[in-house]
């Protein structure tokens, strides 16, 4: 098995045989980059070896009655996105990932789902790519659903290795691979205030900043002067942060939460809502700036409560693409479905989302970051637009280095056929590795239309 992440080129050069259902149980936090929750995970192999390549991650549907045009959906997303980028796979491995309720044991779980991770099987094997395991991981247990030997796979269940005890653990060590815990952890430092007096004051907040904003806005050439005003707050905010005496990992969210006042989250979230704001805004994604804005744009997402929560898919979208710029894909991932949770129209976000599945250099969008904010510095304060010298916003950089890769992907295998877009799992939160496509549109169409619907009252839907 080569350490090989869903979206990268070539396999690294060093090696990690792993043998057997525990091994890849295992293994499976590290391939993913933290421990999926209620997930279903799949893993496509390639070559008599089993590489692993592209994995696709989706939230386990609650209804049953879902589980088989979900699981045919996904078999068909991960094997036509993998002919795309490194040849039909040989073979899957399916994981179950999923805890019991009530935490009395996970063997109800995994006989409730068995019936869907039949019916992956029978979905990949109808698309002539065999099953090579099906595991089921629930509450430090695992099971496997391709196995009929009771000795090695007991209907009890077999536990899971201690964390840091196996080959997979000391590999990924010495190759710097880090485990973010587990995906309900990463959410939580994303999601929306849930205490009542804090949601009370901060919707309060954004009430009472939306009515001036609004009207400035809808205005020209106000418009730039709250933009330069949203940039200069969130710098103010941004060198607060980093001033601030460091606080332990478990703590340092709630310590960014206190050094923010809710009128000033309130004027930079509704600022970022002009999407030329928030392209300036993206350019701080790389050197020591970077640390201080993702910490920033969480902090902002945490305070879109209430009625403003689809507000959350600027920070939410900057966010991932800081976590992105500076190597974290596992956390730009978990931001960006987030994001496309909160406003599934959000353009920024689409895009983001499936440059980073489509293994994209965020290199070009950086490049195009880099010549608006030189063209603005060269042109002087009170300019318009983010365009730089590619004419081109973030939204469009990212869409044309999607489009870029898609060609050159389809060019090279299976004779340069060319193949249709995959779609997309139905929720726009899960981890595909191929979202549907979204085109940006001419820029500045519909922006009036667009500005007069997000500040016209308060909690409407935004879409850039």
């Amino acid at each position: 098995m080569n350490k090989h992440h869903e979206s990268t080129g070539p396999a690294d050069e060093q090696q990690i045989t792993l043998r057997g259902p525990a091994e890849l149980a295992d293994a499976l936090p590290y391939l993913m980059g933290f421990y999926p929750n209620d997930s279903v995970v799949m893993v496509a192999l390639h070559g008599g070896r089993g590489r692993f390549g592209g994995r696709l991650r989706l939230g386990i549907p609650q209804t049953p009655g879902e589980w088989g045009p979900v699981a045919d959906q996904l078999a068909e997303c991960l094997i036509s996105g993998s002919e795309r980028r490194e040849g039909r796979p040989d073979a899957i491995v399916i994981f179950l990932c999923q805890d019991s309720p009530d935490g009395s044991g996970g063997q109800p779980t995994m006989e409730r789902l068995r019936p869907f991770a039949q019916r992956l099987r029978t979905a990949c094997g109808a698309l002539d790519v065999p099953v090579l395991e099906a595991l089921c991981i629930s509450d430090g247990r695992y099971w496997s659903y391709c196995c009929p030997d009771p000795r090695c796979c007991p209907e009890q269940g077999k536990p899971l290795a201690m964390p840091g005890t196996t080959v997979m653990a000391a590999a990924a060590t010495y190759a710097g691979v880090h485990v973010r815990g587990t995906l309900r952890d990463m959410e939580a430092r994303l999601r929306p205030w849930q205490a009542p007096a804090a949601v009370s004051a901060q919707e309060r907040a954004l009430d009472e900043a939306g009515p001036s904003l609004m009207i400035r806005m809808l205005d020209e050439q106000a418009k730039q002067a709250v933009a330069a005003e949203t940039l200069e707050r969130a710098r103010t905010l941004m060198a607060r942060i980093e001033g601030a005496q460091p606080a332990p990992p478990a703590l340092s969210d709630a310590g960014d939460d206190q050094l923010i006042a809710p009128d000033e989250a309130a004027a930079v979230i509704l600022g970022l809502q002009d999407r030329e704001t928030r392209d300036k805004a993206a350019a701080w994604m790389e050197g020591p700036t970077a640390h201080a804005a993702l910490r920033l744009w969480r902090t902002l997402a945490r305070r879109c409560v209430g009625s403003y929560r689809e507000h959350a898919a600027a920070p939410l979208t900057l966010a991932g693409w800081v976590s992105w710029s500076t190597g974290d894909e596992p956390g730009a991932r978990v931001a960006l479905a987030m994001a496309l949770r909160a406003d599934p129209g959000y353009t920024f976000a689409h895009l983001l989302h499936r440059a980073c599945n489509e293994g994209i250099d965020p290199e070009a969008i950086r490049r195009c970051l880099r010549e608006a904010r030189d063209e603005e510095a060269d042109s002087g304060p009170g300019t318009t637009g983010t365009t730089g010298t590619t004419g081109m916003s973030a939204d469009t950089a990212a869409g044309q280095a999607t489009a870029l890769r898609i060609r050159r992907a389809r060019t090279l295998p299976n004779g340069g056929r060319r193949r249709g877009g995959v779609p997309r799992p139905p929720d726009a939160g899960r981890r595909a590795p191929l979202p549907a496509t979204t085109r940006p549109g001419p820029p500045g169409a519909r922006r009036r239309t667009r500005e007069a619907r997000r500040y016209g009252r308060r909690g409407t839907r935004t879409r850039r």
